[in-house]
């Protein structure tokens, strides 16, 4: 080492942390809440009675919420660990004195309860929705016509929650699993020891702005988290004085049943959708459609693949099911080992349906097509969603809880 006398080194025994990298985030984001008015709404309307509540109301573990889902900590664990040493300027941020120990926060998510959930969905709602958008910059896609359609994407995703193997042994207790009120058995392709959370998303689709969450033990109440979805969205369009028929809602083939496109037309909006099942392929009337040269060809970006397109018009898929524009895509199968996942293989070819309520004039199949597999789909945008190493999403033993934490997150 070259000594130099301009150099003065000083140490200490004592701690200095140093100041997490997201806290400048968290900063503008308390301060952009208060001048809204949201933080003290927060505040005041979210309310939580419980047997014992102590020094803490809820807002300040909402704020601590809000801070972990901004923080990008992949654990809870870390997050306490990097926000304690600057606890009482975090707590400032929101006006709040004292930051809560890490161990109440697990107890407050237990006793979370569904009129405590709505009120803070709720608040999100009104305030999100409206914040520094007008009806013009909320976008919008034009038809052949004209006609504005604004496009809505519900998908939902699938998490796995690994677990470790239980002992067998006559002598222990009878085993309790913690996450058997947030998780269930439900389809993942993955391990059939894992049990999975289902989370569907609203997404506006030209803003980007959260719609709603809402979430299910296993494969989740598709039916009735696709209502409340609905629900968000027609309040959203009511906030901009628009009609419901303005909405055009992108689906994925989980919805494309009876039970969910009724839904969707009852309400009002626009759908487009892939098809549950294939026997509209045997109807006469899409016997005769297919006998003839395809409406249109396009290729797949991804594949190069020539695909042919059929538009069958207006009819019912299946009984029970309401008269709706049905779309056939075809395209030639692969060679015989290769795996088929999406779409019915049929002789030489591979059929894949869509079903949509978009007018004849309007929209071209190609349009309908480019909507369902491009503009209107949102993977990009949940690209985190599919991540397996998240722990974020089980941050409650509790199904209010959980779904609190998720609705913070939006």
């Amino acid at each position: 080492m070259i000594p130099n006398p301009c150099i003065e080194v000083q140490t200490s025994p004592d701690e200095r942390p140093s100041v997490p990298t997201w806290f400048a985030e968290v900063v503008m984001v308390a301060q952009h809440l208060a001048t809204t008015g949201l933080l003290d709404a927060l505040a005041h309307q979210v309310r939580l009675v419980r047997g014992r509540f102590g020094s803490y109301e809820p807002i300040d573990f909402l704020a601590l919420l809000l801070g972990y889902a901004i923080s990008g900590e992949r654990t809870l664990a870390a997050f306490f660990e990097r926000v304690t040493p600057f606890g009482a300027a975090f707590m400032a941020l929101f006006g709040r004195a004292d930051l809560p120990h890490r161990a109440t926060l697990s107890p407050f998510l237990a006793s979370v309860d569904p009129p405590c959930l709505e009120a803070f969905r709720a608040l999100f709602e009104q305030n999100s929705f409206v914040q520094r958008w007008t009806n013009e910059s909320i976008g919008g896609i034009w038809d052949r016509q004209g006609c504005r359609y604004l496009v809505f994407d519900v998908d939902a995703t699938r998490q796995a929650a690994r677990q470790r193997a239980l002992p067998c042994d006559p002598t222990l207790p009878a085993p309790r699993r913690r996450l058997n009120a947030v998780c269930g058995a439900g389809f993942t392709g993955r391990k059939r020891g894992e049990v999975v959370r289902t989370r569907t998303v609203a997404l506006q689709m030209h803003t980007r702005q959260w719609v709603g969450t809402y979430a299910g033990r296993g494969n989740g109440d598709y039916q009735g988290e696709l209502a409340s979805a609905l629900r968000a969205i027609t309040t959203y369009l009511e906030f901009f004085a628009l009609p419901a028929k303005v909405a055009l809602v992108r689906l994925d083939g989980q919805y494309g049943d009876a039970v969910a496109i009724t839904l969707l037309i009852e309400a009002g909006v626009h759908l487009v959708t892939r098809a549950r099942g294939y026997r509209v392929l045997e109807h006469p009337h899409m016997q005769r459609v297919l006998a003839h040269p395809p409406t249109a060809c396009v290729t797949q970006v991804s594949t190069n693949e020539a695909v042919e397109l059929f538009d069958g018009g207006w009819l019912s898929p299946s009984e029970g099911m309401p008269t709706i524009r049905v779309i056939v895509a075809r395209h030639r199968a692969p060679q015989s080992d290769k795996r088929i996942s999406v779409g019915k293989h049929i002789g030489e070819w591979v059929y894949e349906i869509f079903l949509t309520t978009l007018p004849l004039e309007g929209f071209l199949v190609e349009d309908v097509l480019d909507l369902y597999h491009g503009r209107g789909a949102f993977e990009a945008v949940l690209a985190d969603e599919d991540v397996e190493e998240d722990p974020d999403r089980w941050c409650s033993y509790t199904e209010c809880g959980q779904e609190l934490w998720q609705v913070a997150c939006q």
